[in-house]
């Protein structure tokens, strides 16, 4: 092996061993949380420490287009210095090459991280927390479809034929049966992530027709963030190898639940390695409540962040265990903020916001910086919510127009996450959301054309 190859993770290096590697891909999130960068020659790649991509990525919306900046006279598309984290190194365990993939750091050409760059975001979020002494913990759950190949935007999306020669069925959450209806794909899902050294915590069937959570253990939030990117990757070629595909839309079959990314957080106080949110009889602390008091505060502006498409806004819904309140209860899930049945060290908040269809990394980052307000300001919640939280609520925006207001008027968030990072996004933003009200959808063909 090369020098740099013993940087690499020990499954990285395990894949590797005894074989030739012939590509590595470099990668970065955009803001999408879309794959952008280069692949190359292992052999170039061990001769180079960094490489170069246009900061304009950033400024790319979903469709491919780009926003308006909002200084366009200086907006000079400068190159960012790109260099290998090697501790993301993983396998690509689908390509017919023996290649690996490797995140890498976003600088601008004096050396200071780009603020724009989704994981710098998390990293700084983070780094709120590492200066008061505390640790940040996090577990995602994943949840997906599986659907039947589509390949005409026009046609709805219908649930994949499942090994008995059936549709996958709505309402067998939970359902063992339901999984295997799907088994082969589940299976390289397992055969991928060992590959690539991920920790799997389980997977279930959720209430949609071939809808799936799949769950990972807790841990450091940049590195949950980085798998969940990597994950996105993984699930979907999985998928692809078995005639259908592997959708994170939080909405993508009318009638069906959407689809979710709750993301369990939990702090440590760094000097004594346990929980700020239980003291020492396991009760809870001020600190919790503090946490939870920061989230119903300010999560309404960062739902853009959360739910960053014009589909997000379709789960929003009651009665889909969706959340569309700001309400906290103690394993409740109607509530927006659930705390879950657990032992005092492992004592956490889950957020139900967010949907699967956001960037992980940002996802995350908003989560937190709402918990680390609620801790510099130390402020209280509203008592806790014992019934249905889903009755008579109206404190989300119900559309990505109203949540990009709110998020574009926090002044504490535009500080901690940095008014650059504020501007490209909102800007992205608003030009995928006037696109969308450019689109005659179907259901306005049907029932306007010949009726008004």
């Amino acid at each position: 092996m090369s020098d740099w190859t013993q940087k690499l993770p020990e499954a990285a290096q395990e894949y590797i061993a005894g074989r030739r590697l012939d590509e590595v891909e470099c990668l970065v999130s955009d803001l999408a949380g879309v794959a952008k960068g280069k692949a190359m020659p292992a052999s170039k790649f061990g001769k180079q420490k960094y490489f170069h991509l246009p900061n304009s990525i950033f400024a790319q919306t979903i469709t491919g287009d780009y926003a308006d900046m909002p200084d366009e006279s200086e907006f000079t598309e400068p190159d960012m210095i790109l260099t290998p984290d090697f501790s993301t190194a993983t396998a690509v365990p689908w390509t017919a090459d023996i290649t690996i993939q490797v995140i890498h750091d976003v600088n601008d050409q004096q050396g200071n991280p780009v603020p724009m760059a989704p994981r710098n975001v998390l990293k700084r979020v983070v780094k709120l927390f590492n200066d008061q002494d505390w640790k940040p913990i996090v577990a995602p759950e994943m949840e997906f479809f599986l659907v039947a190949r589509n390949v005409d935007p026009n046609m709805p999306v219908i649930p994949p034929m499942g090994r008995s020669g059936r549709r996958a069925a709505a309402k067998q959450a939970y359902s063992m049966s339901a999984v295997d209806e799907y088994g082969k794909v589940i299976d390289d899902i397992y055969d991928f992530a060992e590959a690539q050294g991920f920790e799997i915590d389980g997977i279930v069937q959720e209430g949609g027709a071939g809808q799936v959570e799949l769950n990972l253990s807790h841990g450091d939030p940049i590195d949950l963030a980085d798998e969940v990117f990597f994950f996105k990757r993984l699930l979907r070629e999985a998928a692809l190898r078995h005639d259908c595909f592997a959708t994170f839309m939080a909405k993508p079959i009318e009638g069906e639940p959407g689809s979710a990314m709750h993301i369990h957080s939990s702090v440590v106080d760094h000097k004594t390695g346990k929980s700020i949110f239980s003291d020492a009889k396991g009760g809870e602390t001020e600190a919790f409540l503090h946490f939870i008091a920061g989230m119903q505060n300010y999560l309404p502006a960062v739902v853009a962040l959360m739910a960053p498409y014009v589909n997000s806004y379709r789960r929003y819904v009651p009665d889909f265990a969706a959340p569309i309140n700001l309400e906290w209860g103690r394993d409740n899930r109607t509530t927006g903020l659930r705390v879950p049945i657990s032992e005092p060290a492992a004592r956490r908040i889950e957020n139900r916001l967010p949907g699967m269809d956001c960037n992980p990394y940002l996802g995350i980052a908003a989560t937190l910086v709402c918990g680390y307000l609620g801790l510099t300001e130390k402020k209280l919640p509203r008592p806790e919510v014992t019934g249905n939280a889903y009755i008579d609520s109206d404190e989300l925006p119900t559309n990505l127009g109203d949540a990009l207001d709110l998020f574009s008027d926090c002044a504490p968030l535009r500080e901690v996450l940095t008014p650059e990072f504020c501007d490209i996004y909102e800007a992205v933003k608003r030009n995928e959301y006037k696109e969308f009200l450019q689109v005659i959808s179907p259901w306005e063909r049907e029932y306007l054309l010949l009726n008004v």
